[in-house]
């Protein structure tokens, strides 16, 4: 599936920690860059567009999708489903744009497994307290949700270590910044095992620090 020229950049983060902002603010600064967007078997939001944020689809359509191997990756994500349309990731590459793909670890994964060739990046919040105030800013969850989606997101960001490179959003033009330096090709300073992530996983994952 990969082309010559297009390369394909996988994005996850915890729910909360501003991953679909600073891709939307990446691709004003790159407007090259293409962003695929997924399937989803959960309930669009106010603002929300089929087809823009989602392709917003019916669990009995979306179990029909996988059965007939249309997703190069899918993934159950907080109760619902969410998959990348192998048709559409194929078209952008083909047409020689650099494509992001916004999924979470689990996706990330499989997409790395079928396209070794990708390059991927996890988004982490500057702190967990950063990451409740987000959670409760979005208002659109009880704060039973929220509690589930704190405690989902210390599994999630577990998984830090098996991507190429991680940003911290602390300083969100910072973070945009980092983001362009490393689909640029100049992260090397932001590769997922840097020492300087040390204290902010010690927060994250309650860890003790030496």
């Amino acid at each position: 599936m990969s082309q010559p020229y297009a390369r394909l950049f996988v994005v996850s983060a915890p729910s909360g920690a501003g991953k679909t902002s600073l891709v939307k603010s990446l691709c004003g600064r790159l407007p090259e860059l293409r962003v695929s967007t997924s399937h989803t078997t959960r309930p669009m939001r106010p603002n929300e567009q089929d087809g823009r944020e989602y392709f917003f689809v019916s669990n009995p359509d979306f179990d029909r999708m996988v059965a007939e191997g249309a997703f190069l990756e899918h993934a159950r994500v907080f109760d619902n489903q969410y998959g990348t349309s192998k048709g559409q990731l194929q078209q952008k590459l083909a047409a020689g744009h650099d494509v992001i793909l916004e999924i979470d670890w689990q996706g990330a994964r499989q997409v790395r497994v079928a396209l070794p060739g990708c390059r991927t990046i996890f988004i982490l919040p500057p702190s967990r307290q950063a990451l409740r105030q987000r959670l409760n800013d979005r208002r659109t969850d009880s704060p039973a949700v929220i509690e589930r989606r704190l405690a989902d997101a210390v599994s999630d960001m577990s998984h830090y270590e098996e991507f190429d490179y991680v940003v911290v959003n602390d300083d969100f033009a910072q973070a945009v910044g980092e983001l362009e330096s490393i689909l640029r090709g100049r992260g090397e300073a932001l590769t997922a095992r840097r020492p300087a992530l040390t204290p902010v996983l010690a927060n994250l994952l309650e860890l003790s620090t030496p």
